[in-house]
This record gives C-alpha cells, structure tokens and sequence, in this order.
C-alpha cells in the first residue's frame, strides 16, 4: 500500500492523437505502459480524455482499430499493481489475459490486471471509459478478483444494468471529477464496481461455498463494526462462532492477518474521511476515533507509514 500520495484532483486533460506514434505515448502516459500497434497506422486517428482524483484514474478513450499490449517486460518495468475496469460505450473490443478472451460490446464491463500479461484488439472505430485504480483501494483480495480478469459483465441485467449508466455519466462528465466532490465520486464508483464483483463472484450468496461465504461474512462483519475499540481476533471469532486459531486461520489463506485486515480498513476509510470536503472542520483525532483509533499519535504513525505522509499533510495537499 506504500507510494507517494496523490495530488489534488486534476484538471480534464485531452490528448488528441493523429497517429499511431502520438496515440502509444499517449496511452503510456495516461495509464501504464503498453505496446500499441495497427494494421492501418497511415489512417490511424484516436483521443484520450481523463481526470484524476486520490489515485483513480477515469478514462474516456475513442479511436480507430488497433491493438494494445501489456507484455512482461513492460510490467517488469512497473512499481504499482493497478486494476483496470473497462466500460464499452461504442464499437467493439476482445479482452485476452489469464487464458480467457470476452467479447465487449456496447454495455459490457470487464477488469483486468496489470500486474499480468494482457490484451485488447479492437478491430474498428470503438469509444470506451476506463477506471483504473490501485489495488488496496479495492476491498476485495487480489486473488479473488483474478477470478474475474477477461470476464464479460452484463450492463444490461443485474447489478451490471445500475452500475454502467453511473459510469458512463462520469465518463461524459469528467470535469465533476476535478472539482470538490471528486473523491466522493470516484470512490462512489469504485464502491459500486466492488459490489458488481461480490455479486459475480458469488460472495453475496449464501447457498455458495460455505467457507467462502463465512470469510465474506467475518469481512462484512469487520467493516460494519469498525468503529470500535473492541474489534478483534476474540471478538470477530465469538460473533462467529468459530474458534481464534480458525479465523487466524481463515485470513492466513488470504495471505494477511487479522489484524492487518482491521487496520488496513479502518485507515483506509480515515483517508477517505480526510478527503472529504464535508468533514473539512472535523480534526484528525476525532476522524481517527470515528474509525476505532483510540490513540491518536498511534493513529498517525500507521498512517504514515502506510501512506507516506502525515493524517495532516495529506489533508492540506488535497
């Protein structure tokens, strides 16, 4: 979760791109880097709209056939894991990685990791939104949204039939982006894109898998119980009827502790609650209690470490 936090919310930036050349920087530098090829670079046309607001990237992207590549030497060359969600609006796209392929038509959302080797080949004129976010800002494990990666997500039915009108909103608003709600946009989104991927995979369903559901519940669990000073490994196994060792044992398959999890969330949500122009007069102490962080100067300490910057700092550079 370590890197250099974000700046306030930008400006729209348009890049428009009257070749094949001009359009590969311009994807580079609007998201990660990628190789980015066509069979027609003579009559090749595309543009890039976006804004960024607290490490959430919004993309508008309408260009001509081509096709883009993640290869693993460009990921080599990263230092942040991102997830990809894409939105098309317009024309149509093929989605490969982790040996599957989706077929995008207008509508139609997929994720994608650009930690792993991917690609996108659209073969005509197409426009799609992409958001792209780092991973912790997800609830989700990692692992469990790679089981999504190159998987076609209706925008027409289910959860998938409220969340893309959202996003495509936004994606033709990008100005609200920059201004003082951004960040409670932006999360909005992601908010809604979490829950698309409980549903999908399941996780929202008791009749699944047993122990998956109970992992979902012990997390939901945490996230409603937050705010108090008594949440932990005893108190999370009692509600649950399941032994310490158990739950200790439920959060090691996922690669982190109990503990780690609670502390992760809670700051997580107190960043979100520092960014948030209605809480502007609250004080960082009384954000950090809000959230279960009875000791300030403790407070400040892990947040620092996590985010690199201080609770106060960080509020005064967005």
């Amino acid at each position: 979760m370590n890197g250099a936090p974000m700046a306030a919310a930008e400006s729209v930036s348009t890049l428009v791109a009257r070749n094949i050349s001009e359009f590969r920087a311009a994807v580079s530098e609007s998201f990660v880097p990628l190789q980015v090829s066509s069979n027609g670079p003579d009559h090749f046309r595309g543009m890039i709209r976006g804004a960024s607001v607290d490490e959430v990237h919004v993309t508008d992207v309408r260009a001509t056939s081509h096709v883009v590549e993640r290869t693993p030497e460009l990921i080599a060359r990263g230092d942040r894991s991102y997830f990809k969600l894409s939105l098309m609006l317009a024309g149509t796209g093929m989605l490969i990685q982790d040996d599957r392929e989706a077929v995008l038509r207008p509508g139609d959302l997929a994720v994608y990791d650009t930690d792993r080797p991917y690609s996108l080949v659209f073969d005509d004129e197409f426009r799609t939104m992409v958001v792209m976010f780092p991973k912790h800002l997800i609830s989700l494990p990692s692992e469990m949204i790679g089981q999504l990666t190159a998987v076609r997500i209706s925008g027409q039915e289910g959860l998938g039939s409220m969340v893309a009108p959202y996003l495509t909103q936004l994606a033709g608003n990008l100005d609200q982006l920059a201004g003082t709600t951004g960040a409670r946009l932006a999360h909005s989104a992601l908010d809604l894109v979490s829950t698309v991927f409980t549903r999908e995979l399941g996780l929202d369903e008791v009749s699944t898998d047993p122990h998956r559901a109970l992992v979902q519940r012990i997390r939901s669990y945490i996230d409603r119980n937050l705010a108090s000073a008594d949440l932990g490994p005893a108190s999370i196994a009692s509600a649950h009827y399941i032994s310490t060792r158990h739950l200790h044992g439920l959060f090691q398959e996922q690669g982190v502790t109990v503990s780690t999890w609670i502390r992760t969330r809670r700051l997580e949500q107190c960043r979100r609650d520092l960014l948030d122009p209605m809480l502007a007069d609250r004080p960082v102490a009384a954000i950090a209690a809000r959230w279960g962080f009875v000791d300030a100067a403790h407070f400040s300490r892990a947040f620092k470490t996590t985010f690199g910057i201080s609770p106060s700092e960080y509020r005064a550079a967005h």
